[in-house]
């Protein structure tokens, strides 16, 4: 699953040594949750009726079960749900109704049985009532513009803990089944699921009863239900039929995914070595309700702006989006939906590989979108919080429902991804293939753990992987490769020494961890960095001293960039690879730039340094790596709001950029490629960003053109132009993208229009978007996020004032995934310490328990940052003379 705004959450610290041990392979009696073993569901057969008008829902169902050891009860999930009857049925028992026991708290449905169950195969029936959500949990409506008015549709969303919601279920990941459903609804509405449609038949009431065909095992948060006025594109790939949902009018805009889903599914059937089991593959656009995309098996579901492609209409990262999340969520339906994880404590088993094979597919298809440079920024971002004393290991404790969507976070995708990165390189592809293969079909329509995984790549590989990876998976942070080196005279020619020793990296704590890491540095040379692949040192002591022949060349250790963890070179070496930076291969490069950066923020080097590498780069021709620089001076900008250091950080980095925004002007030349297009943008909105009068000016005029001649505004320019617009508006300016925004029927549109309101620098402005947050005429998807959009353009204050003084106002409104995470990332961006102890403060006093591990690393990011402006500032007065 991908979502928009995916947030680092931790649990306790104690918790931290107690996992760092290997782990069994599968088991089912040993796999944790709620939900006792003794009984397990074979199939279920669910009929749902939803009432638009009244948003409820009516239901029944019939449950196959097997009862493995003789039990006096029953128990399932249910949640917002109640029992109108239940019975039980079975060859060797007289039927029997229940009377259901539900535990909110728990999230249950008991049934007591009068007579102990043998085992046996038995049937349990259940007739229920539930409700239609506003946000995407269990089965929830969408409402959207179109051009004959609004429109309603219905969507399911299952992961993590929410199937329960629509039906009575086992709803644990270990707890396979298979499932056929059923729905009336009005005979306009178009109805998708997990299955092509089996059968159709008009009502009376004049509803239309839909049933599907019944899925494979699977688990029950891969269950899907889409339905509204739709229409689909179809093609065929494999012998599988590959349909593009769209809602009415939007079908102009499917070609890209279907084209893209033709040229994935044989790539992956290829690598997996099982083919796609299912005889469709429908990828469904929904409009506005629902953030990212879910891997449902066979009808996966997006938020329209990650699926639909229009050339005309969207920029080149829209396309890059589109392919990248179809690729990860076409991944998953063989990692994550043929073979699950046994419980949410391997989530990383879904999410870091299903990211990870994302990237490797779309750099296989789009090799000129250089996409594992561009993964440098994920990887970044997870070790920006991964060097927190409040970070988690990838495979962390998950007691509870809360707990469970919590885990969908930066350290599981990304680091998961990055750590795959690295352990493939390591391994190498063919025998990381081959490995992958094997897991496939020895644990196809299973669950598994991280242990069965490792047991198959060290069976292909012959390297020891779980002694090698549970370092990375089962204990928190990462390591830094500090590197020394001397040239040694010899008879048969010069070699040198080198020296590696590694310690943990951490963020605000001088003090060396005492983790270790079997760690595979890679080593090469400034020469050959570019054109031949480097060597291998496992690294799994404190220190070692390894030599290498020829002295002439500048040392690179991880020069393909792959390794997830920091390199700090000795000054002399330093020193020399800064002198050759231009020259380094391109992921050489950005590897020096970020580490450099990375040992700023740890107090390892002065600010300076990376200044200094900053003005070698003036000409960089990667996208990624300018990237990296704006980001890093942004951080700058950042720590500077209402400093004199301001102004100068500013002049120094317009004149860094404005040499490079010369050679690429405002418009796009014939020739250039997507990279150079996107650099634009980044540079363009950067010096607009800084101040810069000229770019602001023109982003005004072009913004001007747009309203009265749309087609003035290529794609490539609408963002920054949008983005500049809204942070330098008036009030008329402001209106004038409100208007946008509310006229908008391309969701990708919308969300620019909304976001651009959300950049005003003017309070006046900042506090009428403000006022949006509470706004029911809006999608979830904007109205949960404007807060922290407003504050993270300098109103932190404002926006933080306004979410107390409504918070339970602002709690009604929010889904599952941003529970826990909507106040920390209000106040994210701020330096202020005293800020983080109130929101520690009203976190505790307002919100459930579970709440505070977020509230408290986010207070933490602030404190860092605090110490870093403190630090930092004079640094780069000084430096900026």
């Amino acid at each position: 699953m991908m979502r928009f705004s995916r947030v680092v959450i931790s649990v306790m610290l104690c918790a931290f040594v107690l996992i760092a041990r290997a782990e069994a392979p599968f088991s089912f009696a040993a796999t944790p949750g709620k939900l006792p073993k003794n009984v397990v569901p074979i199939d279920y057969t669910v009929h749902v009726v939803p009432d638009l008008e009244k948003l409820t829902l009516s239901g029944k169902e019939t449950i196959n079960i097997e009862v493995l050891k003789t039990t006096s009860k029953i128990m399932l999930n249910v949640l917002n749900i109640e029992i109108d009857s239940a019975a039980l049925a079975g060859k060797d028992i007289a039927p029997q109704t229940l009377t259901p026991i539900i535990d909110k708290d728990q999230q249950t449905l008991s049934f007591a049985l009068a007579k102990p169950l043998k085992p046996g195969l038995y049937a349990l029936t259940i007739a229920y009532r539930g409700v239609i959500n506003r946000g995407p949990v269990g089965l929830y409506y969408d409402k959207y513009p179109s051009p004959s008015g609004e429109k309603v549709l219905l969507g399911t969303q299952m992961e993590a803990t929410d199937a329960r919601r629509m039906l009575p279920s086992w709803d644990e990941p270990v707890f396979r089944a298979r499932f056929t459903l059923s729905v009336d609804l009005p005979a306009n509405f178009k109805a998708y699921s997990n299955t092509p449609i089996s059968k159709q038949e008009k009502l009376a009431n004049g509803l239309q009863r839909t049933t599907f065909g019944t899925t494979p095992k699977m688990a029950s948060y891969l269950i899907v239900l889409v339905a509204g006025e739709m229409e689909r594109l179809v093609g065929m790939q494999d012998g599988v039929e590959i349909g593009v949902v769209t809602t009415e009018g939007k079908l102009g805009a499917a070609a890209y995914a279907l084209s893209t889903t033709q040229q994935l599914l044989p790539f992956f059937n290829d690598y997996f070595g099982v083919p796609y089991p299912l005889p469709k593959l429908d990828q469904i656009a929904t409009p506005g309700g629902f953030g990212g995309a879910m891997e449902n098996w066979g009808g996966i579901i997006y938020n329209e702006a990650n699926l639909l492609y229009d050339a005309k209409v969207n920029p080149d990262s829209t396309k890059q989006r589109v392919y990248s999340i179809i690729a990860h969520e076409t991944a998953h339906q063989w990692f994550g939906d043929l073979v699950t994880m046994a419980w949410w404590d391997n989530l990383w088993l879904n999410e870091g590989f299903a990211s990870w094979m994302a990237a490797k597919a779309t750099d296989k298809f789009n090799p000129d979108w250089r996409i594992w440079l561009g993964t440098n920024g994920d990887r970044e971002q997870a070790m920006s919080l991964d060097a927190r004393n409040t970070t988690h290991p990838i495979q962390q404790p998950v007691a509870n429902e809360s707990q469970a969507t919590d885990a969908f976070d930066v350290i599981t995708y990304q680091k998961g991804q990055s750590f795959l990165r690295m352990l493939e390189t390591y391994l190498g592809e063919d025998a990381f293939r081959s490995g992958i293969r094997a897991y496939m079909k020895k644990h196809q329509y299973s669950s598994t753990t991280t242990a069965d995984l490792w047991a198959a790549l060290a069976k292909s590989s012959g390297k020891p992987v779980a002694r090698i990876a549970s370092d990375w998976t089962t204990q928190p942070g990462f390591p830094v490769v500090k590197v020394d080196a001397s040239c040694e005279m010899r008879v048969a020619g010069n070699v040198r020494k080198i020296t590696l020793s590694q310690e943990q990296f951490k963020l605000g704590d001088d003090t060396p961890g005492k983790r270790l890491w079997n760690i595979p540095v890679q080593i090469g040379t400034a020469a050959t960095a570019a054109n031949a692949k480097p060597d291998y040192v496992l690294l799994n002591t404190r220190s070692t001293t390894i030599t290498r022949p020829g002295c002439l060349d500048a040392l690179v250790i991880d020069p393909e960039s792959v390794g997830y963890y920091r390199v700090q070179y000795a000054p002399a070496l330093f020193d020399v690879l800064a002198a050759q930076l231009p020259k380094l291969s391109d992921s050489a490069r950005l590897k020096l730039l970020s580490d450099t950066w990375a040992m700023v923020n740890g107090n390892r080097l002065p600010v300076s340094r990376f200044l200094a590498l900053t003005d070698k780069l003036g000409d960089e021709p990667r996208l990624a790596i300018w990237e990296q620089m704006l980001n890093n001076l942004r951080v700058l900008d950042q720590l500077s709001i209402g400093k004199p250091e301001r102004a100068s950080l500013r002049r120094y980095a317009t004149n860094l950029l404005q040499p490079k925004f010369k050679q690429l002007g405002w418009d796009d030349r014939a020739g250039d490629s997507v990279e150079i297009r996107q650099m634009r943008a980044a540079i363009l909105r950067t010096l607009g960003d800084f101040g810069d009068a000229a770019v602001i000016a023109e982003a005004r005029t072009r913004f001007q053109r747009f309203l009265t001649d749309p087609a003035s505004l290529p794609p490539a320019l609408a963002d920054v132009v949008m983005h500049l617009a809204g942070r330098y508006a008036d009030q008329a300016t402001y209106d004038a993208l409100n208007g946008l925004a509310a006229k908008a029927l391309n969701s990708e549109e919308k969300f620019r229009y909304y976001f651009a309101m959300s950049n005003a620098l003017d309070a006046k402005l900042a506090e009428q978007t403000i006022a949006l947050s509470l706004s029911t005429a809006l999608p979830p998807l904007v109205t949960n996020r404007v807060l922290a959009a407003v504050a993270a353009n300098e109103h932190v204050a404002l926006a933080w004032g306004f979410a107390k003084q409504n918070g339970v106002a602002l709690q009604a409104a929010i889904d599952g995934f941003e529970r826990n995470r909507y106040f920390p990332n209000i106040v994210a961006s701020s330096n202020d310490a005293a800020l983080a102890d109130d929101l520690e403060t009203y976190v505790k006093a307002n919100l459930p328990p579970d709440a505070i591990t977020e509230a408290q690393r986010t207070g933490e990011a602030i404190r860092l940052r605090a110490k870093l402006q403190a630090r930092l500032l004079p640094q780069l007065a000084s430096a900026l003379k």
